[in-house]
């Protein structure tokens, strides 16, 4: 993907509810597994619980049409994204993501929310309330006129000075009609560079950071995505579409 590519505009007042409907689903799915989070619960009964909760209301997996084997990414501890579920059990203390794509009535939305099996460390707990205050400052700051860059650069200054570091080797990306579409949202940039956005533009940002550097390397099931040095990352990820003053967060839990 790259900026120059085509971006599809939204104006259709039937996209917008299309969107709509997808992303409350996508954020009632975080909603409903969030209390089955708990220590020794594993991986893949999670995914089964969520999988079930997306077919019986009326929506797909996105992952599953991807290539990915299960219907939800979790990713623990020191996996960064594309965590793939197994019998691998939760502990206390662990800090969990689970990153949520459907589609329903051929919309797509995309999201990510962090938890926590019982009490995590206090490092921990400020790594994942930093990714979440990036998150949303961000989202603060879109509207017509804002570019891309400007957007990655409160990202990275946010995470960077609070002692963190910004993973460079995944971004966020237009989504509507497909699940994965132009343009990139990076995380990192500088002021008044990039793309310009537009009223009607559909895309997710979904900052990750990691407590050291901000290193990955991809395990041996060609999925998961680690943090080079065992350290801790964290993610959370919304969809949204640019209005005429602002924005409006399609997965946003009511």
């Amino acid at each position: 993907m790259s900026w120059n590519k085509k971006i599809p505009i939204y104006k259709d007042p039937e996209a917008w509810k299309g969107m709509r409907d997808a992303g409350q689903l996508a954020a009632k799915v975080l909603d409903m597994i969030g209390p089955y989070i708990v220590s020794e619960v594993s991986t893949a009964s999670l995914n089964h619980l969520c999988h079930e909760y997306i077919v019986d209301h009326g929506a797909f997996p996105a992952p599953l049409e991807v290539g990915f084997p299960c219907a939800v990414c979790i990713s623990v501890n020191e996996t960064v994204c594309h965590g793939i579920p197994s019998e691998r059990k939760l502990h206390s203390g662990d800090i969990v993501n689970i990153d949520v794509s459907l589609r329903l009535n051929g919309w797509y939305a995309d999201t990510a929310r962090m938890f926590y099996v019982d009490s995590p460390e206090d490092s921990a707990k400020k790594l994942t309330d930093i990714c979440y205050q990036a998150l949303m400052e961000s989202i603060g700051i879109i509207k017509p006129g804002v570019t891309l860059g400007d957007v990655g650069h409160l990202i990275q200054k946010k995470v960077e000075s609070s002692g963190f570091s910004v993973v460079r080797n995944f971004c966020g990306h237009g989504i509507g009609r497909k699940l994965h579409d132009a343009p990139e949202v990076l995380h990192f940039g500088a002021p008044k560079t990039g793309l310009v956005l537009k009223e009607g533009m559909f895309f997710t940002i979904e900052p990750m950071i990691n407590m050291g550097k901000s290193g990955v390397r991809l395990l041996k099931d060609g999925w998961s995505a680690v943090t080079k040095d065992g350290t801790l990352s964290a993610q959370w990820e919304h969809s949204l579409g640019v209005t005429t003053t602002g924005c409006e967060i399609f997965t946003l839990s009511n």
